[in-house]
Protein backbone atom coordinates (compact mmCIF):
# COMPACT_ATOMS: atom_id res chain seq x y z
CA UNK A 1 0.00 0.00 0.00
CA UNK A 2 2.27 2.22 1.04
CA UNK A 3 4.64 1.22 -2.68
CA UNK A 4 1.41 2.09 -4.53
CA UNK A 5 1.47 5.66 -2.95
CA UNK A 6 5.06 6.39 -2.97
CA UNK A 7 4.86 5.51 -6.93
CA UNK A 8 1.65 7.07 -7.53
CA UNK A 9 3.18 10.43 -6.44
CA UNK A 10 6.42 10.16 -8.30
CA UNK A 11 4.04 9.84 -11.25
CA UNK A 12 2.27 12.62 -10.59
CA UNK A 13 5.43 14.68 -9.73
CA UNK A 14 4.76 15.74 -6.48
CA UNK A 15 8.29 13.33 -5.21
CA UNK A 16 10.54 13.98 -8.15
CA UNK A 17 13.96 13.37 -5.99
CA UNK A 18 13.86 9.61 -5.76
CA UNK A 19 14.98 7.86 -8.97
CA UNK A 20 13.43 4.86 -10.19
CA UNK A 21 16.39 2.48 -8.59
CA UNK A 22 15.51 3.58 -5.65
CA UNK A 23 12.03 2.74 -5.54
CA UNK A 24 12.95 -0.42 -6.77
CA UNK A 25 15.41 -0.58 -4.14
CA UNK A 26 12.98 -0.24 -1.60
CA UNK A 27 10.30 -2.30 -2.64
CA UNK A 28 13.23 -5.56 -3.08
CA UNK A 29 13.96 -4.62 0.50
CA UNK A 30 10.23 -4.72 2.07
CA UNK A 31 9.66 -7.88 0.09
CA UNK A 32 12.53 -10.27 2.04
CA UNK A 33 11.82 -8.59 4.85
CA UNK A 34 8.08 -9.90 4.62
CA UNK A 35 9.66 -13.08 2.88
CA UNK A 36 12.44 -13.97 5.58
CA UNK A 37 9.77 -12.97 8.74
CA UNK A 38 7.29 -15.11 7.17
CA UNK A 39 9.57 -17.99 6.92
CA UNK A 40 11.03 -17.28 10.65
CA UNK A 41 7.51 -16.98 12.00
CA UNK A 42 6.29 -20.59 10.76
CA UNK A 43 9.58 -22.18 12.16
CA UNK A 44 9.40 -24.47 15.40
CA UNK A 45 11.92 -24.57 17.68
Amino acid sequence: MGFMTLYILRGIGLITFLPGGMITILLMTAVISGLSWGILKTRRY
